[in-house]
């Protein structure tokens, strides 16, 4: 996640959140509340409110939902360290960063020590500060974050100016500059370095366009506070400038920036530096009150810079009006924050300051002591002009008070001594120009000792110096005016830039909003065109109708079969159904019916009374659409959108509504045409039956005729014989030899009768088993091995007989609840018909049974041999009944039929075949546990 988003990456975020609902908006959630902690500090906790309650509902793993809250954590010490709570900020940043070490997330690391330099900063440890910024860019660096690497840098190489320019130009100069393209959101931290190196060189004018830089770039990522500092010291370079007006203006635009956010920081800083531009145009009322109400709004914050800064402008505003009391409660407050803060540039001011006021409140002895101090402090810190400074107010002491004069002193007296310290050490400054007050002071005592030579040449230097000082003030002046000339001409170019920016921005939008819309309209459309039921497409139409337009009512009306009417096929409402409506397709005035015969849409942008038929039970609408729904020459019907409001289908929507129209005309005509074919599959089914009836009863015919009419003939004979012996019995009388004979004949016959019946009946029973009986099956727990061994132990004698082998391949452990009988049934009809057919009289043929539980719940088992295999123009009809290649040789063509209705309906499992000219492979998918049946009520049948 970037630590630092541009505007225009938040729009996009803005935009998607619109559309998202429950947990998909976590995703988004979590870098706008991220991106928003500056920009919108208030509604960025309340969408960290909304992400810790959707993480709570989530079932994200662990390890990522630790590290999304602690993300959210931090964005929370963020606002809470802005809001000026440095304490409260810290207590809810280290839970945060312990949780980014655990996990290993370096970005979140490096963010946290981020913030902790910034309280560090707000404490006034600047130390630890610098320690935290270095912890930063190491972690950054770690994963190779280079944009938080350069942050961090810039942030260092900002500090590294205050606290020494020379030494930080010579570190940081090469490594930021403005040869370097950078991204916008380093940009801040980039110019606000080199504009404060500027600034520091006395170079004003061009550290005002450094520093606009860094406050455009920092507005544009979020950087709120960045951006309110760069404002106050753009109106600080201009003071130097004496473009008072143009650093008001400045100091303006960072109160107006800083006020909404309620940070005390940012607030009181901008009022402080106001104050202090206001007390130079000699406003000083205004910048008392301002000075006050910063004071009040920095309490929380102690030890920030703006706090002593405020201290020092408030003593200087009081020994401007002459109240030395208030002057000396100042510095002296000052003292104890800057001693607090270890800040040698801040000791030396509130001791100046103090040396000053105490002089007026004539204590020389202290004044004289403080100001030793701070000349001390200074020299230490090689700060030119407060040891200027400093020097002035030891003159200003030992003029005002008669003192023992100092160690070493080589001029008349003290005050000279001091004044012509405080000349050499200005001499010192590069381009430093020498107030012309310090030349009348000068003046002043010479004219006091009588060396009224040297008070003349103090004059003429005061002259020379003001004369000077009003030719640098224009030239100030003028640079002012040409950093205002530049600085609207890079606005307007950054203007026209921007605008050229947006434009393509919106171009890309626009297409990318194009390409989405019709990625999107195409997977709808594959959706809607995989239903083949014409319910399933209305259904689903209006859901895609309902997600993508403004639609309060929508229909589908398609052409009767005669072509005169129109009807509602499908319409919803507000929510609710619409019931059918049938129109006249000549109806002059039904745009459904008449965009239908004009083959053409029809938009009513604002539908009045005259423009609509309204149809019963429907209301009026203010806007509406009707699309025709054509496929090729065909017109199947139309399509239409209302809506409450008018305008409600711009460009963008009729195109998406057209598109919808085009897939669902070719769904709907799929659909028919689907319906078409099953109807000419029923019936090719019924015909199929009716062959398959007619085959049946055929071979019934052929089984049976042969037995019975072998019976018919024996018992016919039989009866004839029967006659026969009657007749001789009646007659001449029987010898013992044509009775025996005809016992013998009666026996045989009686044989072959038993037989032929038996035979009958035995198909008779077989063709019973076709439809197999739910009710007279006993349902139990199995072991699937011992059930299979012992079907197969009763066919042995048949296999061995035969020369042929069977191998088991069957997991002891595999149970089963279900019908152990019929599943017998199954692979005895299995052997037989491999005996029969796959072997015929080919002797050492091998059959294996195997079974595997590759899914839970569910048995696969095999049953293969390596016989002659079944002819590819035998395949669909093998589980036909009475289907048989052996006609007449054993085969009743009834096994597989029994077979694959015992599976597919009793054991409730799928049964499937493979066969080759190297053997035949029956595959059957069974549930382990067999579905429930119904018991049927039997009837006793007697016969």
């Amino acid at each position: 996640m970037e630590m630092f988003a541009h505007d225009d990456e938040l729009a996009r975020w803005e935009r998607a959140l619109l559309s998202l609902r429950g947990p998909a908006r976590l995703p988004v959630l979590l870098p706008l509340s991220w991106h928003l902690r500056q920009r919108d500090s208030a509604r960025a906790v309340l969408l960290v409110q909304e992400c810790l309650q959707l993480l709570a509902a989530s079932t994200l793993p662990d390890a990522h939902q630790r590290q999304l809250n602690a993300r959210l954590q931090l964005v929370q010490a963020e606002t809470v360290w802005l809001a000026g709570n440095l304490e409260t900020a810290s207590e809810l940043l280290n839970p945060a960063y312990a949780t980014f070490c655990h996990l290993g997330d370096h970005q979140g690391c490096a963010d946290a020590h981020w913030l902790r330099a910034w309280i560090a900063i707000d404490h006034g440890n600047h130390q630890q500060a610098g320690e935290e910024l270095e912890l930063m860019a190491a972690a950054a660096r770690s994963v190779d974050d280079q944009q938080r690497v350069d942050i961090a840098e810039a942030a260092t190489a900002r500090w590294a100016v205050m606290h020494d320019l020379t030494s930080a130009e010579r570190r940081w100069g090469e490594r930021f500059s403005t040869s370097h393209d950078y991204p916008t959101a380093v940009l801040a931290g980039v110019y606000d370095f080199i504009g404060l190196a500027a600034s520091q060189h006395s170079n004003n004018g061009a550290a005002v366009r450094y520093y606009i830089r860094a406050y455009e770039a920092a507005l544009e990522t979020g950087q709120i506070r960045v951006a309110v500092t760069a404002a106050i010291n753009i109106g600080l370079n201009f003071t130097c400038l004496n473009d008072h007006h143009a650093a008001l203006e400045w100091m303006q635009s960072a109160l107006d920036l800083a006020r909404p956010t309620g940070w005390p920081r940012s607030i009181g800083a901008a009022l402080v530096h106001t104050a202090e531009t206001m007390r130079r145009v000699g406003r000083l009322d205004a910048a008392e009150e301002l000075l006050r109400e910063a004071l009040q709004v920095l309490t929380p914050l102690p030890g920030a810079r703006s706090y002593a800064h405020a201290l020092s402008y408030l003593g200087d505003l009081a020994l401007d009006q002459a109240d030395y009391v208030t002057a000396l409660e100042a510095f002296e407050r000052m003292q104890a924050r800057a001693d607090a803060m270890q800040q040698a540039d801040f000791q030396s001011i509130a001791r100046r300051g103090q040396a000053h006021a105490l002089c007026f409140l004539d204590r020389p002895i202290e004044a004289r002591s403080i100001a030793l101090r701070a000349v001390a402090l200074a020299a230490e810190q090689t700060n030119l002009y407060n040891h200027v400074a400093a020097l002035r107010v030891l003159a200003l002491i030992h003029e005002r008070h008669a003192l023992p004069a100092p160690a070493g002193m080589t001029e008349p007296n003290a005050t000279l001594h001091y004044l012509h310290l405080a000349l050499q050490v200005a001499a010192g400054i590069e381009g430093y120009t020498l107030p012309g007050d310090l030349h009348d002071a000068l003046g002043r005592e010479y004219a006091n000792i009588g060396d009224y030579a040297q008070a003349y040449a103090s004059a003429q230097a005061a002259a020379a110096a003001r004369q000077k000082t009003h030719s640098q003030e224009a030239t100030n002046r003028a640079i002012a005016m040409q950093v205002h000339h530049q600085t609207e001409q890079a606005r307007a170019e950054g203007l026209h830039h921007r605008e050229l920016a947006a434009s393509e921005a919106r171009r890309a939008e626009l297409l990318q909003q194009t390409s989405d819309t019709l990625e999107r309209l195409s997977a709808i459309g594959q959706e809607i065109t995989t239903h083949l039921n014409a319910g399933a497409v209305y259904a689903a139409l209006n859901r895609h109708v309902q997600a993508l337009l403004p639609a309060n009512t929508y229909a589908i009306y398609l052409v009767s079969r005669d072509g005169n009417n129109i009807s509602r096929v499908f319409g919803m409402e507000n929510g609710r159904q619409l019931a059918g409506n049938t129109i006249p397709l000549q109806h002059p005035r039904a745009n459904a019916a008449r965009c239908l015969r004009e083959r053409r849409e029809i938009y009513i942008p604002n539908v009045g009374p005259e423009d609509i038929v309204l149809a019963p039970g429907t209301q009026l609408m203010a806007s509406a659409l009707y699309v025709p729904l054509i496929v090729g020459e065909r017109t199947l019907g139309a399509m239409t959108v209302q809506a409450q409001h008018a305008d409600a289908f711009g460009a963008r929507e009729r195109l998406m509504f057209r598109t919808l129209c085009a897939y669902g005309a070719i769904a709907l005509d799929n659909a028919q045409a689907y319906r078409q074919l099953k109807d000419a599959q029923t019936q090719l089914v019924s015909q199929e039956k009716l062959a398959a009836l007619g085959a049946l009863m055929a071979g019934v015919a052929h089984e049976l005729n042969t037995p019975i009419g072998n019976s018919l003939l024996i018992a016919s004979t039989l009866a004839q014989k029967t006659e026969e012996l009657a007749t001789r019995l009646d007659g001449p009388g029987l010898r013992r030899s044509e009775l025996a004979s005809y016992m013998s004949d009666a026996r045989t016959a009686h044989e072959l009768v038993m037989r032929g019946l038996t035979s009958a009946a035995d198909l008779v029973n077989s063709f019973k088993q076709v439809a197999v009986d739910r009710t007279t099956e006993q349902r139990r727990s199995f072991n699937l091995h011992q059930v299979s061994h012992e079907v197969i132990a009763t066919m042995m004698n048949r296999v061995r007989a035969a020369n042929h082998r069977i191998e088991l391949e069957l997991p002891d452990n595999i149970m089963m609840d279900s019908y152990p009988g019929p599943y017998g049934q199954v692979i005895a009809n299995f052997i037989n018909n491999a005996l029969l057919h796959a072997f015929g009289r080919a002797q050492g043929g091998l059959m294996r049974l195997r079974a595997q539980t590759p899914v839970a719940e569910r048995v696969l088992l095999t049953f293969s041999d390596n016989g002659s295999g079944i002819a590819a123009e035998n395949m669909s009809r093998i589980f036909d009944p009475f289907f048989t290649t052996k006609l007449g040789q054993g085969g009743s063509g009834l096994g597989l039929s029994i077979s694959y209705n015992i599976v597919t309906s009793l054991l409730g499992g799928q049964i499937s075949v493979e066969s080759s000219p190297a053997g035949t492979c029956f595959t059957l998918d069974l549930p382990l546990t067999a579905p429930q049946h119904q018991q049927a009520t039997t009837t006793q049948i007697y016969t």
